[in-house]
């Protein structure tokens, strides 16, 4: 209730951009990400949340970059999902790094142009770095962390960590802005045949952008996980690790696990702020969420803050000697045990990966 007084009481404020609420027509920009010529998983996932906004929805993807790279995923955009209408390129060196400024200035730009209706990205680290951003140059209140859409200004979203679901109602002007967990809108599997049809693709005018539009943030430098490794937020598998793992040479025997079931690396936030692993590993409130097939835990005491990134995944394992850790609580299976040697008994019985 909290979350729609306050979206109420915004949305009294005088908007610069648009004068009217959302109109019955639904026009939907998605901020897509890409990586190696490729459209990520969870920005079809936030084309798949924009069906759930009207059946006659007109869904429009954003891409940005420079070079050949932008160009196959471009390419890649116009057919990875039925429901894409066109693909927008903006094809520029400043956008060869997301920065989160100049995506928001190009945001606010197109949004003047065209004037969507609702505007989508994933609730990862570049839409929360950039759809705020935008959504305050458009001077509008955006809805975040969204796991449910019942209509074109309705929303479902947790709060308190997940232990409560609260339904927002949008009354404010266009475009309304939303961050979307991509655990919660799947993809089907589309057949051949529906992605036969190819959106076309459009280049993005950016000469009116001005030459300070990424004010004073700068790329410093880019770290990848291992290419090998699945990917943490679209993983069948994840075997995380916490606390109870002591050490950065104890945490190998985590990756050497995930490695013979192919599975991706997790950790809890107390692993990463002990300096285990990298914080682009952690899973929770606070880091990424995910909703694998199957997720195992070991050391993991089960903070609400690290359930809260977990809680969806289909088949939850927790190893701990503490037999009243509140990781057990959510578990299916529960194994109160020394993870120190439940993991090489396992590492020893489980065959090596083909």
């Amino acid at each position: 209730m909290a979350a729609g007084a306050i979206l109420r009481a915004f949305s009294k404020r005088p908007p610069r951009f648009h004068t009217t609420s959302i109109s019955r027509s639904v026009s939907t920009l998605v901020l897509a990400e890409h990586e190696n010529g490729l459209i990520k998983a969870q920005s079809v996932s936030a084309v798949e949340a924009a069906k759930s906004l009207n059946n006659e929805n007109s869904v429009s993807m954003l891409l940005a970059g420079s070079g050949p790279s932008l160009k196959e995923a471009a390419k890649h955009a116009a057919s990875c999902h039925p429901s894409i209408s066109q693909v927008l390129v903006a094809d520029s060196d400043k956008f060869s790094y997301p920065i989160a400024e100049l995506w928001a200035k190009l945001v606010h730009m197109i949004q003047q142009r065209d004037g969507y209706s609702h505007i989508i990205s994933t609730s990862g680290s570049f839409g929360k770095n950039t759809l705020p951003r935008a959504a305050a140059l458009l001077d509008v209140s955006p809805i975040t962390d969204v796991i449910e859409i019942s209509g074109s200004n309705q929303f479902v979203r947790p709060i308190y960590a997940g232990n409560a679901l609260c339904t927002v109602r949008y009354t404010g002007a266009n475009p309304c802005m939303l961050t979307i967990r991509a655990t919660s809108f799947p993809v089907p599997h589309v057949s051949a045949d529906s992605r036969s049809n190819e959106a076309p693709i459009s280049q993005v005018d950016l000469s009116t952008l001005g030459e300070d539009a990424i004010g004073k943030s700068r790329y410093v430098k880019h770290t990848s996980q291992d290419a090998e490794r699945p990917d943490l937020g679209s993983a069948r598998v994840v075997v995380t690790g916490g606390r109870g793992l002591k050490s950065a040479e104890n945490f190998k025997m985590i990756e050497k696990l995930a490695e013979k079931l192919g599975a991706a690396v997790g950790a809890t936030r107390a692993a990463v702020d002990a300096g285990f692993v990298p914080n682009d590993l952690q899973v929770g409130q606070t880091g990424k969420i995910v909703a694998p097939e199957l997720y195992i835990a070991f050391g993991v005491s089960g903070a609400i803050q690290h359930l809260a990134g977990m809680r969806d995944s289909k088949v939850i394992v927790a190893v701990n000697k503490d037999s009243d850790a509140p990781i057990f609580q959510v578990a299916d299976y529960g194994l109160v045990g020394d993870l120190f040697e439940v993991i090489p008994e396992l590492l020893e019985k489980l065959p090596e990966k083909k």
